[in-house]
């Protein structure tokens, strides 16, 4: 099996009014480079054999500080890009209420679903990012590797590969923190014979630099 160790960017200038960033390039912030440096600081000792990054600044910012403490090249993953939010880029979600209400409606009753306009489905975000996981696995079937990318797409990949319905991928996972760490095994073969059984094995989610299992 491959560890995966999946990581959020960090902090964005947006966060502040909780825009939704999507593919927009959203620099960061001088907490976001901070939380950044802790992620490099945990990276030093993890013995990685890989750093994966989505091609937005904000994700290749903040494996930056990684690579340099590990001495590993950074490899970047168009796959790996956030979800596009189409109409919603840059507008929080007052806005997009008050703006586009069917649309934000039919967007939070179904997230993975139903896209913004203009947008990608969350699904089909699943579709592009779950091909890198294989890839990667078969190029490192031991590897240990990091990838910095984003908080929806994260979610999105970690309920289907736990054969979850991604549409619920907002109440099961609402949270996922800048920079912080989940880890995975894949591909995991589990015991059990349900036809939803999990394809990875999840050792833990959202845990800060400093208490990541390594």
């Amino acid at each position: 099996m491959t560890t995966f160790f999946l990581a959020r960017h960090g902090e964005t200038l947006w966060h502040a009014d909780h825009r939704y960033a999507g593919v927009s390039d959203v620099g960061l912030t001088r907490h976001g480079l901070g939380q950044a440096a802790a992620l490099g600081a945990w990276a030093a000792d993890a013995h990685l054999n890989a750093i994966v990054s989505s091609p937005l600044s904000r994700a290749r910012r903040s494996a930056a500080p990684a690579v340099e403490t590990t001495g590993l090249p950074l490899r970047i993953e168009d796959r790996l890009t956030e979800i596009d939010f189409g109409v919603g880029e840059g507008l929080t979600p007052d806005e997009l209420a008050a703006r586009y209400p069917a649309d934000w409606a039919a967007f939070r009753a179904s997230p993975a679903s139903v896209p913004l306009p203009g947008g990608e489905a969350g699904r089909d975000g699943i579709a592009r990012a779950l091909p890198v996981f294989d890839d990667l696995h078969t190029e490192m079937p031991d590897g240990r590797i990091l990838i910095v990318a984003h908080a929806t797409l994260l979610r999105l990949v970690l309920c289907e590969l736990a054969g979850i319905d991604a549409d619920g991928y907002r109440d099961l996972l609402p949270v996922l923190g800048n920079c912080t760490i989940t880890t995975i095994a894949y591909p995991w073969a589990a015991e059990c014979t349900a036809p939803t059984r999990p394809r990875t094995r999840l050792l833990g989610y959202d845990v800060p630099p400093s208490r990541a299992h390594l």
